[in-house]
């Protein structure tokens, strides 16, 4: 029966854990100690830069007393040193940034190779496109949002590194300086000491709740805001990829209704997140404005009593300042933490989904067998073979047959009974199902579909494809291409152009079996192959495989007139009420020469 390959349902580990799961792997990983040292740079970096903060505000207390005193020397003394701890913090601050940037595209780098490995390993990009719950557009999440979730990951760990040390750095000094705070409730009198410190991170604590409280649907709505923007890409590369089938039928209205309909869902939720972050703003820039004003005002009785000076209000007011914004940490970046985790979000779903795959994979599926068989004969082989679609229907009931090596097979059926699917299985891209599939070694296989795949980049690289050009000599590439009718092409095999738009399907074709000449495997799998091409074309690319490819094997899926007279014999798949069988038909004997071959027709 069909192995259930759907993702499972996400693990009940928080957030947090999930992420910090994900960073191990690149921290902990083949390259830990490239990331552990740009980690330790950063650490550094940011220590100076605190030290260089306290200074300053060491320096506040000076300069604002030397004001007060009226010390003129003093006061010039301080601006010399001001613009020492001026340029050392503009330098920190600049290596620290390289170091940090360094760390985020280095980390990206990482996780975009290893999503992408995974994603291409074993043809699991194309089985996702079957899975129920599978993560979608893996494209833009490995494009975009490993982007965002590294780069945003350093950047608040780098912020939050920077608050709790702040934290500790500037809550001594500001208990120290505030002092005790004498209240008097009645007949009851006592002392707060370091009452600065409390008020800091009571304003904090309020804020940070206030924030949360607000702020909470924010989360939600860039999540939701992520998967309506991908959404709308992938419309838009569709309609790109398809434009010449609906400019032909005529399709642009209806394109164009559900491309609004797409981008509709986009600013909808685009409203809702405004609606949350104009909430948030009301209290954010409130707590602002406030923050300006608190700490003068809680210490201002103080400085009237004259236990403080000028400088000294000074000093408190920056300490506090400090202070509280390290504890503001939260608030400050509540709306970051909502988008960036949006993006980890996305990351984590399709490592997810790989992991769910990687593991059905040792599952109770169809079993692809690669190399020669027990008697040592290099054959493809189905042996109690059933195929399911990816819901777990019967798609080919049962399936047992064997081709020998150099065999010419036509697999034919009516449309529908799976013959493109048995392909995929052999290929080892479809495991829904039972059974066993003996096949030759995979290097010695090559499959031609309808359509083939012509690669980015110049003519020359989609010839030889999946090779590069260089391994095959300039005067093989010209042959091929003469052999196939191509010869016109010969002078832009150096040209990089959309080979897929530029040629017609019948080009591509036979630029296919031209591909086929250089690579010679020995076995081919074809799949309407000559569809496109006429009958006299066709006639011509199959006798490549009596005249020039005579000891590869041939599996072809067709129904072109004259297709049979190149083959051995014929496997037909019958459609039933459980699914389709698997029956063979030899063709009568006939010599292997251009006599027994269909003339050539005209086009």
């Amino acid at each position: 029966m069909p192995t259930d390959l759907s993702p499972p349902d996400p693990p009940p580990e928080g957030f947090l854990r999930r992420f910090g799961r994900l960073a191990a792997l690149y921290f902990n990983g083949a390259e830990k100690r490239q990331a552990r040292l740009l980690a330790a740079g950063v650490l550094l970096l940011t220590l100076l830069q605190i030290a260089i903060q306290v200074r300053f505000n060491i320096w506040n207390r000076d300069f604002f007393n030397a004001l007060e005193n009226r010390d003129r020397p003093a006061f010039f003394g301080q601006m010399g040193l001001f613009l020492v701890l001026t340029i050392a913090s503009m330098v920190t601050a600049v290596f620290q940034l390289y170091v940090r940037q360094l760390l985020q595209l280095h980390w990206r780098r990482w996780l975009v190779f290893r999503l992408q490995h995974r994603w291409l390993a074993d043809g699991r990009h194309y089985q996702l496109n079957f899975l129920e719950g599978a993560a979608d557009n893996p494209d833009q999440r490995i494009s975009e949002n490993t982007r965002w979730a590294t780069a945003m990951a350093v950047d608040m760990a780098v912020g939050l590194v920077t608050s709790l040390l702040m934290l500790v750095s500037f809550v001594g000094i500001l208990w120290t300086l505030s002092g005790p705070l004498h209240v008097a409730l009645g007949a009851t009198e006592f002392d707060i000491p370091g009452y600065m410190v409390w008020a800091a991170l009571l304003y904090a604590l309020v804020g940070s709740f206030l924030t949360w409280r607000i702020g909470l649907p924010m989360v939600e709505a860039n999540i939701r805001r992520n998967q309506a923007e991908s959404d709308h890409r992938f419309a838009l590369v569709r309609l790109r990829e398809s434009s010449e089938g609906v400019a032909l039928i005529r399709g642009e209205a209806d394109e164009e209704r559900g491309l609004r309909h797409a981008f509709g869902q986009v600013v909808q939720v685009m409203k809702d997140l405004m609606r949350s972050e104009r909430n948030l703003m009301w209290l954010t820039s409130a707590y602002g404005m406030l923050l300006t004003v608190f700490p003068v005002l809680v210490a201002s009785p103080r400085f009237f009593s004259g236990a403080i000076t000028l400088g000294v209000l000074m000093q408190i007011s920056s300490a506090f300042g400090q202070v509280t914004s390290s504890l503001n940490w939260f608030v400050d970046n509540f709306p970051r933490i909502a988008d960036w985790r949006s993006h980890v979000e996305r990351v984590i779903e399709l490592e997810d989904t790989l992991a769910a795959e990687e593991l059905a994979d040792a599952g109770s599926r169809i079993a692809v067998e690669e190399g020669a068989a027990p008697d040592g004969r290099e054959v493809l082989a189905f042996r109690g073979l059933q195929i399911a679609q990816s819901d777990g229907s019967t798609l080919i009931a049962e399936a047992n047959a064997e081709i020998a090596a150099g065999e010419k097979v036509l697999i034919v059926g009516e449309s529908g009974t799976g013959k493109s699917t048995l392909f995929r299985a052999i290929a080892g891209l479809w495991p829904w199902g039972a059974g066993e599939i003996r096949i030759p070694p995979r290097e010695n296989m090559m499959f031609m579909p309808q359509r083939p795949y012509l690669p980015l980049g110049t003519l020359a690289s989609a010839l030889t494809y999946p090779l590069p050009p260089k391994r095959f000599p300039d005067a093989a590439q010209h042959a091929a291409l003469t052999r196939c009718g191509l010869e016109h092409l010969i002078p832009r095999l150096a040209e990089e152009e959309r080979w897929d738009r530029i040629l017609s399907l019948g080009e591509q074709q036979r630029l296919a079996f031209a591909r086929l000449l250089l690579h010679r495997p020995g076995w081919v799998f074809m799949d309407e192959a000559t569809a496109a091409l006429d009958e006299a074309n066709q006639d011509a690319m199959m006798r490549l495989f009596r005249e020039e490819l005579a000891d590869s094997a041939l599996v072809s899926i067709g129904h072109r007139p004259g297709l049979d007279a190149y083959h051995d014999r014929t496997l037909t798949l019958v459609r039933g009420t459980d699914g389709a069988r698997l029956t063979t038909r030899r063709r009568p004997a006939a010599p292997r020469g251009d006599a027994a071959l269909p003339a050539a027709r005209s086009a």
